[in-house]
């Protein structure tokens, strides 16, 4: 061994070598950081380390150099104090739910609530005895009438999953703090460029760091973002409970990607509202969805809350087009992958049943669009020679 410490055989040697590589690397990406196992000098280091504040390591499921740096990263981007990060925007969802509520506690969703959300309340909070209520995001009253006594937590939707209308957001945050409730932001769209949650009164932020931050379409991941460190120790302690973590090279394809987010979100809400505007002068469609048309739903919200949109909007195909000829125009597209999520770098497309999404039965199938990096004259091209398929 290199510190002159003899062992009898070299397989000890390999793991217990003496060699230290010297202090003073710098480069532009960040060391990354791989453990489950955290070692201290001693047992009084191991008794005293504290795993609640980021002071130092006891073990990689509770952080690493890595994922800390990541989680003070998406703080400072969404402006919040502290961040937890989760497996999955699903994962991050679920760990504010049972942090925060109890058997005899209610929770409200928005009636255009992401799908898998309303799912969780259905099944796993209903059986651990927590209720859930729908209320309309786009009356404000709506939500005033629906908090009650048991609610314990609102979720707010901007925009709304999949059908895209903006809430009045500082309205919606305003109810919940004077009736002195909890609200949680679903702000993937947002991905903490378009708009300031916490400026607009939000308690908590979450993204799904799937989408716009990797931007790569190869992680999944979550965050929680807050800005009270009581509510922030009270998310974390169900985040060490229910044994949340994430790997060290997801954290690093999220890294990596951080410095060029704004530039990414920018191109595609450009491309989106190229596209989104050549849409509307369709005959074959009814409505286009995109908050920053000022035919969507809550346009003027988005106006006064938004300095930009992401590179999402739905059409809404008129009614005269029955759901199998909508798919098959789906399926006549050539660059547009047809598959779930968004923010990567290819167009994904994706068709809706507009009645079971929302109470609009009989208004047409919906079909979403995001925006990758592709072309936009040659986007436009592909779904004008696709369109040929809803006479077929």
């Amino acid at each position: 061994m290199s510190d002159g410490t003899h062992v009898d055989r070299p397989t000890t040697g390999l793991i217990h070598h003496g060699y230290t590589a010297p202090a003073g690397f710098d480069a532009v990406p960040l060391g990354i950081h791989k453990a489950s196992t955290v070692l201290f000098k001693d047992v009084a280091s191991l008794r005293a380390r504290d795993w609640k504040h980021k002071t130092g390591y006891t073990y990689g499921l509770h952080g690493t150099p890595t994922t800390f740096t990541l989680e003070e990263r998406i703080a400072t981007l969404e402006g919040g104090l502290q961040c937890l990060l989760a497996p999955s925007g699903l994962a991050a969802i679920a760990m504010v739910d049972l942090a925060l509520l109890r058997a005899g506690d209610e929770v409200l969703l928005p009636n255009n609530v992401y799908g898998p959300s309303r799912e969780l309340a259905r099944s796993m909070l209903a059986d651990l005895g927590v209720a859930h209520r729908v209320y309309d995001p786009m009356a404000p009253q709506s939500l005033a009438d629906a908090i009650g006594p048991a609610t314990r937590l609102v979720w707010i939707e901007a925009p709304g999953s999949v059908t895209m209308e903006f809430p009045d957001l500082r309205a919606l945050t305003a109810i919940c703090r004077e009736r002195r409730v909890r609200s949680a932001l679903d702000n993937t769209w947002g991905a903490g460029l378009a708009f300031d949650a916490f400026a607009c009164g939000a308690d908590v932020s979450m993204q799904a760091l799937t989408k716009f931050p990797s931007g790569g379409a190869d992680v999944l991941m979550g965050s929680v973002v807050t800005r009270d460190d009581a509510l922030h120790q009270q998310i974390k302690l169900a985040h060490m409970r229910l044994g949340l973590g994430v790997g060290a090279n997801d954290a690093e394809f999220v890294l990596r990607s951080l410095p060029t987010l704004a530039l990414r979100y920018a191109a595609q809400d450009r491309a989106a509202r190229e596209l989104a505007a050549w849409w509307q002068r369709r005959t074959e469609v009814a409505q286009v969805l995109h908050p920053a048309m000022a035919e969507s739903p809550g346009h003027a919200h988005w106006a006064s809350h938004c300095s930009a949109a992401a590179g999402l909007f739905s059409v809404v195909f008129d009614a005269r087009f029955e759901a199998k000829r909508v798919d098959a125009f789906v399926d006549a597209l050539r660059l547009f992958g047809i598959g779930y999520s968004w923010a990567g770098p290819m167009s994904l497309v994706v068709p809706y049943d507009l009645g079971a999404l929302r109470d609009r039965a009989g208004q047409g199938t919906l079909v979403r669009f995001s925006l990758g990096f592709e072309a936009v004259g040659d986007l436009i091209a592909d779904c004008e020679q696709a369109l040929q398929s809803l006479g077929a």
